[in-house]
Order: C-alpha cells, then structure tokens, then sequence
C-alpha cells in the first residue's frame, strides 16, 4: 500500500518572538517492509538554518532556527510512503517467554545487543511491582511468548478507556494506570511499562494509522492524527509491534516515523523560543491511500 502524508502544525504566538529553535522529527523511516518514496519540510516563515542528521536510534532529525520577528510558524512535512505486509509468527508457535527473558539476558551481539538497550527505565516509563503485577496474568508460566503479547495487549485494550481529555503529554505513567484513561501515547508507555517490569525488551513507536471516516461520511481533510504503538523483541523472533489502543498487531495501516524508549525520544515537534510563551497550536493530519503502483514491485 502507498500512502501521501501531511502533517501540518501551526503555533500562533501571542506576542512576536524574535528567535525560535525546533527540532523536528516527521521523517517516516526505512525499513524493510516500508520504503519512504520521498519527503519534504516546508517552514514559514523561512529558516535561517535548517540541518539533518540521523540521531542515535536512526531517526532523521531537523533542527531549525528561525530568525526575525514572528508571530505565526507553520511546519508542514509532505511524503510518500509504501508499506508492504509483514509475515507474523504463529502465536502459540513462540517460545515460552521466560526463555525469551532468559536471552535477553545473556550475552548479546548484533540485534539483540541492541535490543537490550530497551530493558532499562527512561525518562517516562518506570518499570514497578504494580506494572509487573498486572502483566503477570498475562504472562503465566511457560505461555508462548507472542501468545501473552497479545494477551496483554487485548486487556489493556479492554480495561483502559480511551479518553483525549483524560491526560496530557505530562501525565506521569502511574496516573494513567490508577485512572484507567488516556490515549495512543499513555496506551503504548503503559504497555512498554509492563514488558519492562517483566524484563522484555520494548520501545515506543511514532508514526501514522490510516484510519476511515465514519459510515456514509467523506473523508474530512485534516482529520487524521499522529499515532503511537509499541515492538517487543524477541531472540530469533525480532521486533514485534503490537497497539494496544486497538487490541491488534500492526499491519500495512500503520506507517513508522520514529522509534526511542519513550515519547521524549521521537517528539514530532519540540523547540524553544526568545519571546512570547503563550501560544496556541493546530496539528492536522492526512494519510491518504494512493493507487500508485510500488516501484520495487514494477
């Protein structure tokens, strides 16, 4: 499947800023099962520096400065994306997911060496006795290991009520679980929190979800959003993603901008401005399905 994507974002400042300094992560990543055909930032007003560089999880990164007074900055990314389906294993077919912990822990090389990375607490999951206690219904004794993944994924799915108006990009992990409301972002942290106190290895995955307008409605421009998911590794599985916002493994649907061990690690936009603090900000998203056919497959 090919996809066009804009992500627009909007802040409009109360008072002229003089200078203001963002970093910008909306690059869609390659990957094996996902080729990003092109891409392009476009930024009014004009920057006075704009570089790019690849950060420590692969990521493609922006950093602008924008100089001049300015009451108003628009950052628009615009790309193409072709997504190819993944092959999945069997659930029950998995090894038992203490063998996967117990690898995890051993000497690692290559991918699992990096893998192992993603076992440690960051700047916004810790992992905790209550986290562990909930995964733990999930994972019983000797379970296959994608077979309790998804287990955990259908619970948090069920028990957790998604609520836009429940949290904010600072609500710490332990409200959510006490509240039992948030969104993509809180759902995928929350589910990385369990696996970690489990000790798997997971990190947090942004990007985009294509998603359809309600029945008998057209499809709004602008009414798409960023989305948020999460992959657990597996010795001699690799990563598996999964998103617990809707109880599934990720398919052709779901497009990756960037991966890190939290939010704070793959923030589309972040930047610190000379000037007035107030602002308001408008974010639309479009992820349209093309009939393109894939060049690889021409």
């Amino acid at each position: 499947m090919t996809y066009d994507i804009t992500h627009s974002t909007t802040y409009s400042y109360r008072d002229t800023v003089s200078v203001s300094h963002h970093v910008v992560r909306l690059t869609p990543r390659q990957m094996g099962h996902q080729r990003c055909l092109s891409h392009e930032l476009e930024i009014h007003p004009r920057p006075a520096i704009a570089q790019s560089h690849v950060d420590y999880f692969g990521n493609e990164v922006t950093f602008l400065t924008v100089e001049g007074a300015h009451r108003k900055l628009v950052v628009t990314s615009k790309g193409r994306v072709a997504v190819t389906r993944r092959s999945s294993p069997l659930p029950a077919e998995t090894p038992a997911w203490e063998s996967v912990r117990e690898a995890c822990r051993g000497t690692q090389q290559g991918p699992g060496l990096e893998a192992s990375e993603f076992l440690f607490d960051s700047p916004l999951v810790k992992a905790n006795d209550e986290l562990q206690d909930y995964a733990s219904v999930s994972f019983s004794k000797e379970r296959p290991m994608l077979e309790a993944v998804l287990d955990l994924t259908a619970r948090i799915h069920r028990d957790f009520k998604f609520d836009p108006q429940a949290t904010t990009i600072a609500t710490p992990l332990e409200e959510v679980f006490k509240n039992r409301r948030g969104v993509c972002q809180d759902f995928a942290q929350l589910q990385i929190g369990c696996l970690r106190s489990l000790g798997l290895p997971a990190r947090y995955v942004s990007g985009y979800l294509e998603t359809d307008p309600p029945a008998g409605q057209v499809r709004m421009a602008g009414a798409d959003a960023s989305h948020a998911w999460l992959s657990v590794y597996g010795q001699g599985l690799g990563w598996l993603d999964v998103d617990p916002t809707n109880n599934l493994l990720t398919s052709t649907r779901h497009i990756t901008v960037a991966w890190g061990r939290d939010f704070s690690d793959v923030s589309p936009l972040r930047g610190v401005i000379v000037g007035s603090g107030d602002h308001t900000l408008k974010v639309a998203v479009d992820v349209i399905p093309c009939d393109l056919p894939d060049p690889a497959e021409e």
